[in-house]
């Protein structure tokens, strides 16, 4: 049980940055797809 214990800092601080910077990503690509979509109307 000590094992896992000490794992959770190490492996949850991690894991943790990781979904903060997919969603901010996932942010960024919702907005570049949006983007694109418009461009492409736009040249018809």
């Amino acid at each position: 049980m000590e094992q896992w214990m000490s794992w959770i800092p190490e492996i949850g601080f991690p894991v943790a940055v990781t979904f903060y910077l997919l969603h901010r990503v996932e942010t960024k690509l919702d907005q570049l797809s949006e983007c694109i979509f418009t461009l492409a109307e736009q040249l018809r």
